[in-house]
């Protein structure tokens, strides 16, 4: 056991390949000079290596940064437990649901430009979602009955379109999902809102925050709204400018193939028949809510920009009160939880992520006005304006990925001296 963690602790220092200093370029430094522990942080490392080391994880990668600044940037693992390759600081991860606040960055973009209105009926820029139905379950059937009010592009960025997922729950507005295939990786975003329009809702627009297929209708709002396809569009007007060359879709170059990150073989589903998907073979599907690959390093530098105000090395992608906008609460009282309320106790939702509302009922902890989410394969970020501070989380593992968060959040905050 002690041989096989002095290996592990070989593959934190060593764990860095290549060219990451050219897609990592935040400045480092000692966590001492921005007010966190050493020996704190370094408890997050024993206790992330004795995961590893019952088999619970395979490998993860954690980066924490405070005051723009980062303080700890480490590789634990193996980034293949098949092959036994080890993970490195530029792994290339699965980021599933943490595609969702980019994408709902790229349709702010347009909404400062004055190209959307948050309050705009969705039906505006894509018809189909015209004359929408709710489905009320009468005994063994569904009934349908209109929906009362449109779904608008606020809607989509709070999930309170009334839209679902299939691959989680039984009720039969779901189990239409389910059968609708609407995972089908071949499907373009055109052809994915196409289904959905044709779907029941499972909420009359407006009322009840319901994990769905919101993000990617806004995607193809994005694209009907651009005239790109939603890669191009952030690839152009995001992801090249911030200096994220690991983000995107799918990962196309060969010469990266290896760097991508796997879950142990029992440990590839996330859902009623969704498996983890092989990012190196393209296909149509270009997912806003759930498609995208990246790496901590990547991912670091779009959540500075955010905790920045939306700037990052003098370049502007979102005034800073749009920023402050986006992570305020947007539900209120009168979008309620739904049966399954996934920002948890004392979160709020905001545009793209959970919002703290205060910093008592969360079983873990935090401060008011931090945002988070995370992907379904074991990824995780949050941001806290207060405390001046970011964390990025990678890992592939379906299974931990709720335990691993808590812990997580405890351990860093534990660490947090100034």
């Amino acid at each position: 056991m002690k041989q096989r963690f002095v290996a592990l602790m070989i593959v934190v220092v060593m764990g860095v390949a290549p060219g990451v200093a050219a897609a990592q370029d935040l400045p480092r430094v000692k966590p001492d000079a921005v007010g966190l522990s050493s020996e704190r942080l370094e408890r997050i490392t024993k206790w992330l290596g004795s995961e590893i080391e019952q088999n619970k994880i395979p490998g993860a990668v954690l980066l924490i940064a405070r005051h723009g600044k980062i303080a700890y940037f480490e590789a634990l693992g193996k980034r293949d437990p098949a092959s036994g390759a080890p993970m490195t600081r530029d792994t290339i991860f699965r980021i599933y649901s943490m595609s969702k606040p980019v994408t709902t960055v790229a349709a702010m973009m347009l909404v400062e430009e004055g190209r959307i209105s948050l309050g705009d009926p969705i039906a505006k820029y894509m018809p189909a979602f015209a004359k929408m139905n709710v489905g009320v379950e009468k005994g063994d059937a569904l009934e349908l009955s209109p929906a009362k009010a449109p779904i608008t592009v606020q809607d989509l960025m709070r999930h309170s379109s009334g839209f679902t997922y299939g691959f989680f729950g039984s009720s039969l507005v779901k189990k239409a999902y389910l059968e609708a295939d609407l995972g089908n990786a071949d499907l373009s975003n055109a052809d994915l809102i196409e289904r959905i329009a044709r779907l029941p809702l499972a909420y009359q627009p407006g009322t009840t925050w319901e994990y769905s297929h919101s993000t990617d209708v806004l995607g193809r709002l994005v694209e009907v709204v651009s005239g790109q396809t939603l890669y191009q569009f952030e690839k152009v007007r995001l992801l090249d400018r911030l200096g994220m060359p690991d983000s995107s879709f799918y990962v196309t170059d060969p010469a990266r193939h290896a760097r991508v990150a796997e879950p142990f073989k029992d440990d590839r589903t996330i859902g009623i028949n969704v498996e983890f998907n092989d990012p190196r073979v393209p296909r149509r599907a270009e997912s806003g809510g759930g498609g995208m690959v990246s790496t901590a390093a990547d991912y670091a530098r779009f959540l500075q920009m955010l905790l920045n105000g939306g700037m990052l090395d003098g370049r502007r992608y979102l005034g800073p009160r749009t920023v402050a906008y986006m992570a305020s609460d947007h539900l209120g009282s009168r979008v309620v939880p739904g049966p399954l309320y996934l920002p948890g106790d004392g979160y709020g939702f905001g545009l793209g992520f959970a919002v703290r509302r205060e910093v008592g009922l969360a079983s873990y902890q935090g401060e008011a006005g931090d945002y988070f989410w995370g992907g379904a394969g074991g990824t995780y970020f949050w941001v806290d304006p207060k405390t001046d501070m970011f964390v990025v989380f990678m890992m592939q593992s379906p299974k931990q990925r709720v335990p691993v968060r808590a812990v997580l959040r405890n351990m860093t905050y534990g660490a947090v001296l100034k």
